[in-house]
């Protein structure tokens, strides 16, 4: 099992993982790992592609280098930057599933984000569902069951991952990135056992000092002022890590482009050519706009372990924060609000992360957010 080491918290999956994948065995031609978000769905999925492509178990590890890499080519991929894969994207790796493998056992194919996935573009991989290859294995990620078609699910074996425990995360960034233990806790419990966003904030101050903020303005919302406030200034932090994140992918997407087209830096751009860099610039704002609406749902998260805290001291007053910094005013809210007005204030976030995925505009989620706390509030 050592080549599962890197896996944190999945114990059984990676188990059940081993056995699908080991040399002689028979795996199932479609998986759909599912799991909350930080639970490692995607570090999982190109783990078990990595086994099921190496010929020998000696193999594993070189191969897993260039699946990471995106370099094998027994190795497909199907995912977005933007807010749903692409229906021509779906086609293009259905057809090259019919190929036999060039170098490895299987051909595997991840999709990222299954969810992401509109109907029509489903119904372009239920066809290769239902008539797989010999030795094609496809691999979905969501973040549940009910994120796909009844029909896409009925034809995939399922795996369900568990969040991994705060102290396995805390490890993992010890031992293995030389995290100091007290830090690697605190962005651990801060992170709810996400792994990427723990290993940001133990790592980012900036990321830190970000979610700070987000939880300084939660809790200073008292009225419908404060919660209109609290929105806008809580905007403008998403739509700057948007922008952090993607100006300088921008930029050198730009550039790339202009040399395949043959053109210098800064030179004008023929009309003939001028279809593939609108397309280009289209990507890139449905990207932004993907950024954004992202930053917001990470928000939202933060936001909600908020409120979650105040409910759980409101019910079970020994209970362990998650924002054990903001203890005292955390325990003046569960005070002030009670058992219900705290549960209603989850509430509201979970409709405004419903409203999120529905693609309502993030501004207006995050103004009826925090009107509904200021509701919440008065529900006591």
């Amino acid at each position: 099992m050592e080549f599962w080491a890197d896996i944190v918290g999945q114990q059984v999956a990676a188990q059940t993982l081993e056995r699908a994948s080991a040399p002689g065995g028979s795996p199932s031609h479609a998986w759909l790992i599912t799991g909350p978000p930080g639970s490692g769905r995607s570090n999982i999925a190109y783990r078990f592609a990595a086994a099921l492509i190496a010929r020998t178990p000696a193999d594993r590890e070189r191969v897993y280098d260039q699946v990471v890499a995106r370099t094998h080519p027994d190795l497909g991929v199907l995912t977005t930057q933007t807010a749903i894969i692409k229906i021509d994207a779906a086609r293009e790796v259905v057809a090259s599933s019919y190929y036999a493998p060039a170098e490895g056992r299987y051909r595997v194919f991840v999709i990222e984000d299954a969810d992401r996935m509109t109907e029509h573009t489903s119904n372009v991989l239920l066809k290769a569902l239902e008539e797989p290859p010999e030795r094609t294995v496809w691999v979905l990620c969501a973040p549940s069951e009910a994120d796909l078609l009844p029909t896409i699910r009925s034809r995939t074996r399922s795996l369900r991952l568990v969040t991994p425990a705060v102290a396995e995360i805390a490890a993992l960034l010890h031992e293995r990135e030389g995290i100091d233990l007290a830090v690697a806790e605190r962005a651990a419990r801060l992170a709810q056992s996400h792994i990427g966003m723990a290993r940001s904030l133990a790592r980012d101050p900036e990321a830190l000092e970000r979610r700070e903020r987000v939880i300084r303005s939660a809790l200073s919302v008292e009225t419908l002022g404060d919660a209109m406030a609290t929105a806008a200034r809580l905007m403008k932090v998403a739509e700057a890590d948007a922008a952090a994140a993607t100006e300088r992918r921008e930029v050198r997407e730009r550039e790339e482009a202009m040399r395949s087209l043959g053109l210098a830096p800064g030179a004008a751009i023929p009309p003939q050519m001028r279809s593939q860099m609108r397309a280009l610039e289209d990507d890139q704002k449905q990207r932004a706009k993907r950024g954004v609406r992202d930053g917001v749902d990470r928000i939202l998260t933060d936001v909600l372990s908020l409120y979650r805290d105040v409910a759980m001291v409101a019910l079970m007053p020994e209970a362990e924060l998650v924002n054990a910094e903001h203890a005292r005013r955390i325990g003046e809210l569960a005070e002030l609000w009670r058992g219900g007005g705290a549960l209603a204030a989850v509430d509201a976030v979970e409709t405004a992360r419903d409203r999120l995925r529905r693609q309502i505009t993030p501004g207006l989620v995050l103004e009826a957010l925090f009107a509904g706390v200021v509701n919440a509030g008065s529900e006591r």
